[in-house]
C-alpha cells in the first residue's frame, strides 16, 4: 500500500466492527468483524501503519454499503470492487483472481483453485497460504474455499473457523463444526454475530436455500 496516501474507517454492521484501507488504486485492506470500534481501528493500525483516518471516496462507500448488507443477509456481488494487491505474489493474486469467481452460495477447495490454475495437487497448500494472509476477506471471498472433502478448513479472521462457518451459513451454506482436536487455530471463538445479528444473518441463509431449492 501507498502509505502516503492511505486511509482508513472503521464502521458497524449488523455483526460487528469492521475496518477498510484504501488508497489512490484500491482497497488494501478489509477487516472483519470485531467487538467494538477500537479493537477494529488497533487491528487496521497494526496492519497498514501509515494510513489516516479519511472520508471514504464514492468507490469505498459503495464497498461499505455492499460490506453492510452482507451482514445483514442480503445476496452481495463484490466483483466489481476494485482493490490494490500491490505486494502479493504474482501466483497468489492469480489465486485471489479466482477464488473472486467463487459466488455467493457457493464453495470450492483449495485443491479444486489450484487445478483451476493448472496447477498439481501440492498446490493446494499454497492456496491455503494465499487464503491465510488474504488482506481483504469477503472481498476475496476466502471463506469460501473448504479443505479437501468440504471440510471448513483455517480462519484467520476474528473468530475463526466458527466465523468462517457462520458466514457460510449465511449464505445458506451448512458445513460441519470441526470438533476441538479438528480446530484449525487455537484463537478464541468470538461471537460473529449478535443476537440480532444472527437472527438477520440465519434468516438471510434461509432465503437464499428456499430460493435454491425453488430453482
Amino acid at each position: 500500500m501507498d502509505q502516503a496516501t492511505g486511509h482508513y474507517l472503521v464502521f458497524e454492521t449488523a455483526s460487528g466492527f469492521c475496518g477498510i484501507v484504501w488508497n489512490s488504486v484500491g482497497i488494501t485492506c478489509l477487516r472483519l468483524p470485531t467487538r467494538s470500534a477500537q479493537a477494529a481501528e488497533q487491528d487496521l493500525r497494526r496492519r497498514a501503519p501509515g494510513a489516516e483516518p479519511g472520508a471514504p471516496t464514492p468507490a469505498v462507500a459503495e464497498a461499505v454499503a455492499a460490506v453492510k448488507r452482507y451482514f445483514e443477509g442480503e445476496e452481495t456481488d463484490f466483483s466489481g470492487l476494485e482493490l490494490d494487491l500491490a505486494g502479493q505474489e504474482a501466483f497468489f493474486k492469480q489465486i485471489y483472481a479466482a477464488a473472486r469467481r467463487v459466488g455467493w452460495g457457493q464453495t470450492t477447495t483449495y485443491g479444486a483453485l489450484a487445478k483451476e490454475l493448472g496447477a498439481g495437487p501440492e498446490a493446494a497448500r499454497d492456496v491455503g497460504q494465499a487464503m491465510a494472509s488474504n488482506p481483504v476477506p469477503l472481498i476475496i471471498p476466502c471463506h469460501r474455499v473448504l479443505a479437501a472433502g468440504g471440510k471448513v478448513g483455517g480462519f484467520s479472521a476474528p473468530g475463526g473457523s466458527a466465523a468462517k462457518i457462520r458466514m457460510l451459513e449465511l449464505e445458506g451454506v451448512h458445513v460441519e463444526q470441526p470438533r476441538p482436536g479438528q480446530q484449525a487455530d487455537d484463537a478464541p471463538l468470538l461471537p460473529m454475530f449478535g443476537d440480532d445479528g444472527m437472527k438477520v444473518a440465519l434468516r438471510g441463509g434461509e432465503r437464499m436455500a428456499k430460493a435454491r431449492k425453488k430453482g
